[in-house]
């Protein structure tokens, strides 16, 4: 599961939370893909990743590195599973308008006299 990515547009960016005594950190995010079917991500940034957060905000459009943790957690004798898709990377991944070029805009200007 190496390098995997996500790509859409910001939703929420949640307020760093701290847990413990061990000063662990995290901050959520919540991004819209660009689906058939559009779904809406949470993605965990922890501790020095929380700050990247900051120049962001909603609906802008990003692409984010992910990697995906699981644990089990058990209480009582019954046992549970949980996921948990971690951002490590976030970049601004606007899409870029290009003006089309069409073909008369290269053909030379009929008036003019060419020596040639």
């Amino acid at each position: 599961m190496d390098n995997m990515e996500l790509e859409g547009v910001i939703k929420l960016i949640d307020k760093t939370q701290s847990f413990g005594d061990k000063g662990f950190q995290k901050r959520d995010l919540v991004l819209t893909t660009d689906e058939k079917y559009p779904q809406q991500i949470l993605i965990q940034f922890a501790q020095d990743k929380c700050e990247v957060l900051d120049k962001y905000k909603v609906g802008e459009r990003v692409k984010i590195g992910i990697n995906i943790g699981g644990r089990e957690w058990t209480k009582d004798g019954v046992t549970k599973y949980f996921n948990t898709i971690k951002g490590w990377r976030i970049e601004s991944s606007e899409k870029q308008e290009v003006e089309a070029v069409t073909s008369s805009q290269f053909a030379p200007d009929r008036d003019e006299d060419l020596p040639f």
